[in-house]
């Protein structure tokens, strides 16, 4: 079964129905009043009321109004003929079921939900969705509640894309993760939601995770984890300066004529990566000579 398009409803100004519903319904009135005041009134005037109270009916049937940002989806005996989009009052074919269907910019947090990233690790995770009806044909016949629809394939997405990254990359930096990468991430989500939201006649204008988490259960020893590769990282920098400071060191000395033999040099070589490397400061030991020299 093929799915439903939206289309123009055929309208015109309500405002001459509305005119006629009224001059019909007095003229109706106007009939059936003097007919029961007057017992010898011709029948004729009597099916003329009758006719005039069902044609103000009619008119009144055929009335809907339309609020701005707002649609009315027009069916007639279970058929769709057309959708209204245009704010005011208008007159469609009488007897017809109108559905309302809001065209404003809407959003919603998804709930925190606990999945398995791309290495297993339990993380939680959250979105906001901004989108928009913009069929409302889809949006009425094609799908139950397209509000709830939008709820549950949202969750399904951060589902999916949760998987495919893990939370963080601590040691291939070119690896894209759901921390360092919030915008690739966020993009991927608003195609795949998109793709899934079509046939709800829903336009997606944004779709960003606004809450990212490791599970309690393992939140400590990720953070020690993440603690520990901070301290190696800081080392490595730190040992590289010292190396390097050690290395000017030695040229300033024999820039200057100063020889030192290779005891010499190494012990000071120690002395100098131990007072740079430390996370403590250095106690210095001066030699003040033997006791018995």
């Amino acid at each position: 079964m093929s799915a439903v398009k939206e289309k123009k409803a055929v309208y015109v100004s309500g405002y001459l129905a509305l005119l006629v519903a009224l001059a019909a319904a007095v003229g109706g009135i106007y009939s059936m009043v003097d007919a029961l005041t007057e017992p010898r009134t011709p029948y004729g005037i009597v099916i003329l009321g009758i006719l005039l109270l069902g044609l103000s009916v009619l008119c009144v049937t055929s009335l809907v109004i339309v609020q701005p940002n707002e649609a009315k989806v027009v069916t007639f005996f279970g058929t769709y003929i057309g959708t209204v989009s245009e704010s005011g009052l208008w007159m469609v074919l009488p007897l017809t079921t109108k559905i309302s269907v809001s065209l404003k910019v809407r959003n919603f947090n998804s709930q925190k939900l606990k999945v398995n990233d791309a290495e297993g690790n339990p993380v939680e995770i959250g979105a906001v969705i901004v989108f928009k009806v913009t069929d409302t044909a889809k949006a009425t016949f094609d799908v139950d509640h397209y509000e709830r629809f939008v709820e549950i394939q949202s969750e399904t997405a951060i589902r999916h894309i949760a998987a495919q990254y893990p939370y963080d990359t601590f040691r291939d930096e070119d690896k894209l993760s759901l921390r360092g990468n919030a915008d690739e991430v966020a993009a991927e989500l608003l195609s795949d939601l998109q793709e899934r939201l079509e046939v709800a006649g829903v336009e997606l204008r944004e779709a960003r995770i606004t809450h990212l988490a490791y599970a309690p259960e393992i939140a400590s020893a990720m953070l020690q984890r993440q603690q520990a590769i901070a301290i190696v990282s800081a080392r490595q920098k730190i040992v590289e300066g010292a190396v390097g400071m050690v290395e000017t060191a030695i040229k300033q000395l024999e820039e200057k004529g100063i020889e030192l033999d290779p005891e010499r040099k190494a012990a000071m070589i120690n002395n100098l990566m131990v007072s740079i490397v430390s996370d403590r400061a250095a106690q210095p030991v001066i030699n003040t000579g033997s006791l018995y020299s």
